[in-house]
């Protein structure tokens, strides 16, 4: 949606904006958590009144430059017709039709990266979940050893009710947030005000002088720091879900104050108790407030959850539409978003991983030395993409180019090597499940390239084939065939092996082409060009965006043409079911043929993909090796 189109509907504006409190800020406002207390734990850093200024102090800065400034006021005008993430970032170079080695480098780069991805929608549920349930060890000590238990049946609940949609569950959670910042705050003032030296470290000095006089426990310390902004990229992959506008206007009016007062409240708490650390967030609240206060941070951290899934999803379907992923069945969840869908293989794929990470990591302490490592990739990689979009696609002077991306870079790379110390103890994760995601789309996107090749050799143009049944007329029976080919121009194998076992043809024959753009959206006046051949055959190119589904019969039934026309309902339409043999054929290794093949057999029903009724869809089966 434009921002134009939010500003001119106040209400709606208002909707939005309570749906992005409820799954946009949900990962970055329930770090509170857990992110004060490991910028020590991580840095075996002694509390002193130098250290928490100096943490408070590079909390605060991380947030103003790398979400106020890095996301929110210039990563989030890299949108590709409203779309977000990295996968809609890179495909703005995929749209320049160089084909030069530093830009594919750099489409392999944002495939990593959306593949990282992944790696954080597993570990942001259960990192969030099982911080807040461990609260219960503070507020009823008996219920420790059920901890594990409790989380992962929250993660369990939260998945299964996924298929109701981002919009519903926004609209069910942005009040259950309005009242998390706003107790947020309200935990921080109670402490600042009791110890108002701690705004001291509102100023970037004392940042400064604490990386002066302390480098390595400081270095060691931002692996913590980072924790209070890992949910920027899931902010940047949902924007799609709800617009830039209602993202900001969340952000400045309540989400960014909420933070810093707490964050700062937990400052002024260490001042005054230094025991604390071991768990700043729950030792804010009065203890007979502690137990409400679990019940309502588990409840966030649920919603805080959301983000990446949301994420996940719409990078899914982007993968998909855009080569890189095999056909999946993507649910739309709202007659007004289009981008708020559902996944379910992605869905039961999370839950699983994300409950399994409960069990294995055990503590949230444990699973925070995993998380980051992946998101910090994903902020370097973002940071790379940017600067090619600012110098080739908004033509910025190189000077400012440079001097912005230099200072971006800057922050990542720091926080990036702070990160990397956490690759023994669990940070290897999300890098792991990086190369199997990449390894899976660069497979599928290489296999259905050389099968395309292969069947290219052999496949005969459209004109020839059509001059050849007019010297040799097959008979020709009433009604409309509709045969789906990917090669407009080309005579589908489909229609070869109809004609050769049935030696019969429609009196209407139409070839359709489905492609995809490499933007989000297509206007319906350039859906679909029509050509017609001659002898009642019609060549029909439909052109789809890639977060679209393509529904053939409904862009059929809207082609207004005088020569042109049927009912889409009552055509035949064929299309092919390759099996692909992998062979010693130039092209990829063997296990990577194999990989391909699977991935091709298990993937979503073509008829179902593209809209087409199942009562009128006649398969073929073609093999294809590679």
């Amino acid at each position: 949606m434009s921002d134009s189109t939010e500003s001119g509907r106040p209400a709606y504006l208002a909707v939005l904006t309570l749906g992005a409190l409820g799954v946009v800020f949900g990962d970055i406002g329930t770090s509170p958590l857990y992110a004060f207390r490991e910028a020590f734990t991580v840095a075996d850093l002694e509390v002193s009144e130098t250290g928490v200024l100096g943490v408070l102090s590079l909390i605060l800065w991380a947030l103003v430059l790398v979400v106020s400034i890095k996301y929110l006021s210039y990563v989030m005008r890299a949108d590709n017709d409203g779309e977000g993430g990295i996968l809609a970032l890179t495909s703005l170079l995929i749209r320049k039709s160089s084909r030069s080695r530093g830009r594919l480098f750099l489409i392999g780069v944002g495939l990593f990266g959306t593949a990282l991805l992944y790696g954080d929608g597993m570990i942001t549920p259960a990192i969030s979940v099982l911080s807040a349930v461990e609260g219960l060890e503070v507020a009823v000590p008996s219920l420790g050893p059920w901890v594990l238990l409790i989380a992962a049946v929250i993660l369990v609940i939260l998945f299964t009710n996924q298929h109701r949609g981002t919009g519903t569950l926004g609209t069910l959670f942005g009040p259950v947030m309005v009242v998390w910042f706003v107790v947020l705050a309200i935990l921080g003032v109670a402490q600042i005000v009791r110890e108002p030296a701690v705004l001291q470290a509102l100023s970037p000095f004392e940042a400064i002088g604490f990386v002066a006089s302390e480098p390595r426990f400081a270095f060691l310390a931002l692996g913590g720091v980072f924790l209070v902004v890992t949910g920027s990229e899931a902010l940047y992959a949902d924007m799609g879900h709800f617009g830039t506008r209602p993202i900001r206007l969340a952000w400045f009016g309540l989400v960014f104050p909420a933070l810093v007062l707490n964050y700062f409240g937990q400052g002024a708490l260490l001042l005054r108790d230094p025991g604390a650390i071991e768990n700043p967030f729950y030792n804010l609240a009065p203890d007979m407030f502690v137990l409400p206060l679990v019940v309502l941070a588990t409840l966030a951290t649920v919603i805080a959850s959301q983000a990446l899934i949301s994420g996940a999803y719409s990078l899914t379907s982007q993968a998909i539409q855009l080569g890189y992923l095999p056909r999946q069945h993507v649910d739309h969840t709202s007659p007004r978003e289009f981008g708020q869908i559902y996944v379910s293989t992605i869905n039961w794929i999370l839950m699983i991983a994300a409950v399994a990470l409960v069990f294995s990591f055990g503590s949230s302490s444990n699973l925070a030395a995993a998380y980051g490592v992946g998101v910090a990739t994903d902020m370097v990689i973002t940071t790379l993409l940017l600067f090619v979009v600012m110098r080739d696609h908004w033509k910025w002077r190189p000077a400012t180019v440079i001097g912005l991306t230099g200072v971006f870079l800057a922050v990542d790379l720091v926080f990036f090597g702070a990160n990397i110390t956490k690759i023994p103890d669990g940070g290897w994760f999300p890098l792991v499940i990086g190369v199997i995601g990449f390894t899976l789309m660069a497979t599928w996107k290489k296999g259905k390239e050389l099968m395309n090749a292969r069947s290219k050799r052999t496949e005969l143009p459209i004109e020839r084939f059509i001059a050849s049944i007019s010297t040799h007329p097959p008979g020709r029976v009433k009604g409309t065939g509709v045969y789906l080919f990917n090669r407009a121009g080309a005579t589908p194998p489909t229609l070869l092996t109809n004609l050769r076992h049935h030696e019969v043809l429609h009196e209407t024959v139409v070839l359709v082409t489905v492609e995809v753009a490499g933007q989000p959206r297509i206007p319906q006046a350039r859906r679909a060009a029509v050509h017609a051949l001659g002898d009642g055959f019609f060549q029909v190119v439909l052109l789809y965006g890639f977060i679209e589904d393509p529904d053939v019969p409904e862009a059929l039934r809207n082609i207004v043409s005088t020569s042109f026309g049927f009912d889409p309902v009552e055509a035949t339409y064929f299309i092919g079911r390759e099996t692909v043999l992998p062979s010693s054929l130039p092209g990829m290794q063997l296990w990577r043929e194999h990989l391909f093949s699977f991935m091709h057999r298990n993937a979503a029903s073509a008829a179902r993909f593209f809209g087409l009724p199942a009562d009128k869809v006649v398969e073929v089966g073609i093999q294809v090796p590679i």
